[in-house]
């Protein structure tokens, strides 16, 4: 039985690592593409060089997003080739039952699974955070949208709003605006900074304009004004939290994404985006469990001579199939107002019951 897992193991990791690298090649030639135009801008120090640099880095986000569908092209067309030349109806008389069979390759599925877990919350967040900076750097900064990142925080009997215009290439904030409210909503001052840098528990504003409002003798409203060069404004904002709200949510780590949720939830504001890309990060490798699920029972199809290229390719359109009704599931629920964990379980939890269906039909039947 050990030679057996060898042989299939060895078959499996080969073609799913071949499929993958054909797929990141592809990705990487489109992502340098689009590049391209940037480092023909006149006003831009950005070289070709930094572009290449920046596409490499956003490698292993791609490979977090396509292991799942490699292993599925991988693992079916290692199947349907063992089918077609008889080596698993061999493997079969020697005593690899189905029930065996699924074990093995379950077990390999949890390899994957482990790969993409990693890939997803260790190596993916930091390269993305990197290839942001190195634009950044060469390109100026880097905001989101027209507004920039919005941030909420109680504090005791204050709630400040925070706005941050864009991340520099040192990892300091540019244009921060904090708005300050009792918890009436009334507005009590507005602080303006040129440049905020992270500290312990406190964020250290330079070159600040703080804006106090209230009322006078006759009740008339009035504004007071002050310019300092250094403030200390204490806070539980993280770095990670704001690099949430500057950067994609499905591009941070796990535990970030936990935290900032409970910080929303602590200032009153809806998390519900944040947390269904927090479950489809949970969820999300545990569907290289169903792609091999789903690839075993192409094993004990009956092929003709060069019948195996429209069983991959089948596979190619049920991996693409998956990952867009991931997406789907995702924007729907948010816009539906789902319960976060089953949006994001529900396209693994479909895919398993159709494997589970082919897998009885075709081999414990047939």
């Amino acid at each position: 039985m050990i030679t057996i897992r060898r042989l299939i193991y060895r078959e499996v990791l080969l073609s799913v690592a071949f499929v993958a690298l054909g797929f990141l090649a592809l990705f990487f030639f489109f992502d340098f593409v689009d590049e391209l135009p940037q480092v023909t801008r006149p006003d831009s120090s950005y070289r070709l060089d930094h572009a290449m640099l920046f596409v490499l880095l956003q490698v292993p986000n791609h490979l977090y997003e396509l292991l799942p569908i490699a292993v599925l092209i991988g693992t079916i067309f290692v199947m349907a080739r063992l089918a077609q030349s008889s080596e698993y109806t061999i493997l079969r008389t020697s005593g690899l039952g189905p029930g065996r069979a699924l074990r093995s390759l379950l077990g390999l599925g949890v390899v994957f699974t482990l790969l993409t877990f990693a890939a997803g919350d260790y190596m993916a967040p930091a390269a993305d955070r990197a290839a942001q900076l190195l634009k950044a750097r060469y390109q100026g900064k880097l905001s989101i949208g027209q507004t920039g990142a919005w941030l909420k925080e109680r504090q005791t009997e204050r709630t400040y709003t925070v706005n941050v215009a864009a991340l520099a290439s040192d990892g300091s904030l540019q244009g921060v605006r904090i708005f300050e409210s009792d918890l009436q909503g009334i507005m009590i001052s507005m602080t303006q900074a040129q440049r905020a840098e992270f500290g312990d528990m406190a964020w250290t504003l330079q070159d600040v304009q703080r804006v106090a409002f209230g009322a006078s003798a006759s009740g008339t409203a009035v504004a007071a004004g002050q310019r300092q060069a250094r403030v200390e404004w204490p806070t539980a904002i993280t770095p990670e939290m704001v690099s949430v709200a500057l950067l994609k949510p499905e591009r941070m780590r796990t535990l970030d994404l936990f935290q900032y949720i409970r910080h929303l939830e602590s200032n009153g504001q809806t998390s519900q985006r944040y947390e269904i890309e927090f479950w489809r990060k949970v969820f999300y490798p545990l569907s290289c469990l169903v792609m091999v699920v789903l690839a075993l029972p192409f094993a004990y199809l009956h092929f003709r001579s060069g019948g195996i290229t429209g069983y991959v390719f089948a596979g190619v359109l049920i991996g693409i199939s998956f990952f867009l009704l991931n997406n789907v599931f995702g924007y729907v629920g948010n816009l539906g107002n789902w319960l976060p964990w089953l949006t994001a379980a529900a396209p693994g939890l479909i895919y398993t019951l159709l494997s589970l269906g082919a897998f009885g039909w075709l081999v414990l039947r047939r």
